[in-house]
């Protein structure tokens, strides 16, 4: 099953660019692009849309450290449910084509969510409230975590070699324009709309408005893949070679011999890329609102505004990844997450702490973000060229989600390190681990940017 066995396709032209992009492989991409957009949209509904109002669901007196722990619980639940979720319909889109697993991972999270946004409070059904809230994260992580584990690598394998750096970046940057998405949803409410105690309407009915347009954004896209977007030609050519033989599941041959080799690889690298989303993004809401006592709305536009830097760095890294190679690109800024990350991150808490300027400290956390975050614009590709087309998804979804179970604990680890310092400067201690481990992850790894995609040989 060696990828270097399969004939190298002409990919350029005589004059030397990259051939251009066929016109299903755009749909594709965009459908993926979109697809991914509208599930960060969905998943960082409590960490945007529902900080403000996230006393809704919890009772009243609780303290702060207790408030911001069952607020980072709600977001943790998300990111459970996903590994569960591309661990099977990893092995549903490589065993009924990659078309079908997304339409149904998108249908599933898309009912999630409008019934998210119907719940009651903590008035109404007590902590049932809370643990439906809960389910229903989990429900919905684990379709989402179904639809980038289906339509990403159709994507993939509809691009031409040459392109395949970008338009992986392309599909990546979906995060921060997901994050922009939301937080340009939820600025204008929050600022007509009064959100200081439990009885002011943002917090009884306010909040509901992103999560239903969250729904409905789920509904155009199902509506738009059904009609616009065509099976992967690889895989339907692998299914066809696979057809006249006896052939193990995809999750037995991802465990088996080179790929599990890969595998415990990838898994050590994207741990460490989940570590830095989990210390430098998604405490920081609730670090700066209730550890900080910044202003709830010019917190979420100072994020927006990360998240459009941030975009801007997918872009860069996949330019990087695809002239350079994605191997490289991932252990340097291992590197700096270690170094650059986690320094602007102790400066950003430090200033605020000290009643420093708000805007200098939210540029110096946007530098830190980038650094850290911004390599996802290498690792989606490269996790896709990893594995061979019969365990692609399977590989990949296993890979980028399984890896984010220990991770998603952050907030328990970050009580446990308040033991011996300051609970604002927790994170720095993860950001730096989330450095090391990336860089040992891409280290154990080999290059993949002039991987051919094919059926495998058997």
């Amino acid at each position: 099953m060696d990828h270097a066995s399969t004939p190298v396709r002409t990919e350029r032209p005589p004059g030397g660019k990259p051939a251009p992009m066929p016109v299903p492989a755009k749909r594709a991409a965009r459908a993926a692009f979109f697809g991914f957009a509208v599930d960060y949209f969905d998943i960082y509904l409590p960490v945007v849309a529902l900080a403000p109002a996230i006393h809704y669901f919890q009772p009243e007196n609780i303290s702060a450290t207790l408030e911001i722990t069952l607020f980072y619980l709600t977001f943790a639940v998300t990111l459970i449910g996903r590994p569960i979720g591309s661990i099977l319909f990893g092995h549903l889109s490589d065993k009924i084509g990659r078309r079908r697993s997304t339409l149904i991972a998108v249908a599933g999270f898309t009912v999630a969510t409008f019934l998210m946004a119907l719940l009651p409070g903590y008035q109404a059904w007590g902590y049932g409230a809370l643990f439906s809230l809960m389910f229903l994260r989990l429900v919905g992580g684990i379709f989402m975590g179904g639809e980038y584990t289906s339509a990403n690598p159709l994507a993939m394998e509809a691009c031409p070699k040459p392109r395949r750096g970008l338009v992986g970046a392309f599909i990546a940057s979906a995060y921060p324009v997901g994050y922009i998405a939301i937080s340009v949803v939820t600025l204008p409410l929050l600022a007509l709309l009064p959100h200081d105690d439990l009885n002011s309407p943002y917090v009884q009915w306010g909040w509901r408005i992103p999560f239903l347009i969250g729904g409905a954004l789920g509904v155009f896209f199902f509506i738009y893949f059904y009609r616009s977007i065509e099976e992967s030609e690889v895989w339907k050519a692998e299914a066809k070679s696979a057809g006249a033989q006896v052939s193990k599941p995809p999750l037995r041959q991802l465990f088996a011999g080179d790929n599990a080799r890969r595998l415990v690889q990838a898994l050590l690298l994207m741990s460490g890329l989940w570590f830095a989303v989990q210390s430098i993004i998604t405490p920081v809401t609730g670090l700066l609102i209730s550890q900080l006592k910044q202003d709830a709305n010019a917190v979420t536009l100072a994020l927006l505004l990360a998240n459009v830097a941030l975009f801007a760095g997918y872009l860069v890294y996949g330019h990087l990844g695809q002239r350079f190679g994605r191997r490289r690109v991932l252990m340097l800024t291992g590197a700096g997450t270690s170094t650059v990350s986690a320094i602007t991150f102790f400066t950003m808490v430090s200033l605020l702490q000290g009643g420093g300027n708000f805007t200098l400290a939210m540029v110096i956390y946007t530098l830190g973000l980038v650094v850290a975050v911004g390599p996802y614009g290498v690792a989606t590709v490269y996790l896709l060229e990893a594995f061979p087309t019969n365990v692609r998804a399977s590989g990949y979804g296993f890979a980028y989600s399984v890896s984010l179970i220990i991770p998603s604990f952050y907030s328990v680890y970050m009580v446990g390190l308040s033991t011996v310092l300051p609970y604002a400067y927790t994170p720095v201690v993860l950001i730096v681990l989330s450095g090391v481990l990336t860089w040992i992850g891409a280290k154990l790894g080999p290059e993949t940017k002039d991987v051919e995609f094919a059926p495998a040989r058997t």
